[in-house]
């Protein structure tokens, strides 16, 4: 099951799931208007979704043009979605503006508030706060009634919880943030329920409404999950789910305005993220490429000013070219060098055959051209214990994490107790072959043909892709060793079950889904 998932969350960029999946409940949404089964009439629901989607898209294309930078066609169309299930449906012309100007505010938050180069609010969030203010703000001060749309998140409706719950889970699956998705629903929802228990309601009820009447899943998948806004490492993101959970969940009157209010919660959480993250934007010059294999290339970049980055992350990286298909122009890479003060940054990519348009993209790259990098994440890091003993399993390019985390103990000092079981399709030497040889590692090498002459420390495990009965034999000491384990989905969900099957209690996995 988990196989066959992450060859279908695989199958295009999380963008353009998020995207699709956005648009297949919308479409849910005006069937189910159709046949009266919500309380919106389908003519409301269609003109909100063509306001909502297109002045979103046509401000953020604006505010990039004057910008000078490219637009990011598919997160505009995601942003006016959310927008769309945020704010509340109406076919009057006040109601319309309202949803305007949310889509207005949406695109102008990623230039306008944007600090070093870098937005710090989830747009569709920001956006859709701003008429919500100004309707709330209005009727506190004198009572009159400014029939704008606001924030009332119609979309937590019991009839489309199913397809949403589904949606939130695909997506919190491919972007592995199941756990802090799941941590927010948890803790929002047994706060949200005893709140209305303490208030007299059956707990049933209160469950009921916490889960099936509310935008608590909705958030939890397509709100929260926002990459670009959460913190980069998990324990930073848990602290997050715990604060905004609370602003989530409890009723709370700021500036005696707003109360118990999701979009208040998430801007809060926002900022959170921001002073947790790298708070600035990511210029890089390209510097140059050097082939490691038949297939694989490393490219280097110049950051214009130090990366802050634990060895064994990843970056979004952000390459504009004409013709992109289905995949788009975000990528998400683990970045293989070592954490350094001023040095490149460099990525290592596999080119198949048919490559993508992205790959092409980068590969074509002219040196000095200058890209963008969005964000910097991920928790596959080594343990600060360097006396505990490590077994790192690389499938193909997924050697580039350890590669950065060896190169950096090395510089480092380090001396760590480590086995690499590297499994390639990569004929005689494979790529990082010197990198390994100087970190001292003893590395078992499962590939067609062995290197001649076999560096030391090095032991040639034969053809074909890596198995856990090799790896019990080559590697008898594996289950006292913490294990990391990094390459295609297969690959991973493989060894992680059967390493732990072996008695190896702790398993890292980082998978390349849709590489």
């Amino acid at each position: 099951m988990k196989q066959w998932l992450d060859r279908v969350t695989g199958i295009v960029t999380m963008y353009m799931m998020v995207l699709s999946l956005l648009a297949a409940i919308a479409v849910i949404a005006l069937v189910l208007s159709l046949a009266g089964q919500l309380s919106y009439q389908p003519l409301a629901l269609l003109l909100s979704a063509v306001v909502a989607i297109g002045v979103t898209f046509g401000t953020s294309w604006l505010a990039a043009r004057i910008a000078r930078v490219a637009p990011h066609t598919v997160s505009a169309l995601i942003t006016g979605l959310l927008i769309f299930f945020v704010m509340q449906p109406s076919a009057e012309p006040m109601g319309l503006a309202g949803i305007a100007l949310a889509a207005v505010a949406a695109s102008a938050s990623k230039y306008l508030l944007a600090v070093r180069g870098r937005h710090v609010f989830n747009p569709a969030a920001l956006g859709a706060f701003v008429p919500t203010m100004i309707v709330f703000i209005t009727l506190d001060a004198s009572g009159t009634f400014i029939p704008l749309s606001y924030g009332l998140w119609w979309v937590g409706t019991p009839l489309l919880q199913l397809p949403v719950i589904i949606g939130a889970f695909l997506v919190l699956y491919r972007t592995q943030r199941l756990i802090v998705g799941v941590s927010f629903i948890v803790i929002a929802t047994a706060i949200a329920a005893t709140v209305a228990v303490s208030g007299g309601q059956p707990v049933d009820a209160a469950l009921a409404q916490a889960l099936l009447q509310s935008p608590i899943i909705f958030f939890a998948g397509f709100m929260l999950s926002e990459p670009l806004t959460l913190p980069p490492r998990r324990w930073q993101q848990l602290v997050e789910v715990v604060v905004v959970a609370v602003l989530f969940a409890v009723p709370i009157a700021v500036f005696g305005v707003v109360s118990n209010s999701p979009l208040f919660a998430l801007l809060v959480g926002n900022i959170l993220g921001f002073a947790f993250g790298q708070r600035r934007g990511i210029r890089l010059d390209y510097l140059g490429k050097t082939q490691l294999s038949p297939t694989t290339w490393e490219l280097a970049f110049q950051p214009a000013r130090p990366v802050r980055f634990v060895a064994g992350q990843y970056m979004e990286l952000t390459i504009p070219h004409r013709k992109s298909d289905f995949r788009g122009s975000r990528r998400y890479f683990s970045i293989s060098s070592a954490p350094t003060s001023d040095g490149p940054l460099t990525f290592a990519i596999t080119v198949p055959d048919k490559a993508s348009s992205f790959k092409q993209a980068l590969l074509e790259l002219e040196p000095g051209t200058a890209i963008q990098g969005t964000s910097v994440g991920g928790d596959f890091a080594l343990p600060r214990d360097t006396a505990e003993p490590l077994l790192l399993v690389a499938g193909g390019i997924g050697i580039t994490p350890f590669a950065s985390q060896l190169a950096h103990a090395t510089a480092a000092g380090e001396k760590r107790d480590v086995v690499v079981v590297y499994s390639t399709s990569t004929q005689g030497t494979p790529p990082y072959a010197d990198l390994l040889a100087q970190s001292g590692a003893h590395v078992v090498l499962f590939s067609p043909t062995a290197p001649s002459p076999l560096p030391a420390n090095w032991v040639y495990g034969g053809e074909g892709r890596v198995s856990p009965e090799r790896i019990a034999e080559l590697v008898p000491d594996a289950a006292n060793r913490r294990a990391y384990i990094s390459g295609p989905p297969a690959l991973v969900a493989t060894l992680r079950a059967s390493l732990r099957g072996q008695g190896v209690k702790r398993v890292h996995a980082d998978y390349f889904s849709g590489y």
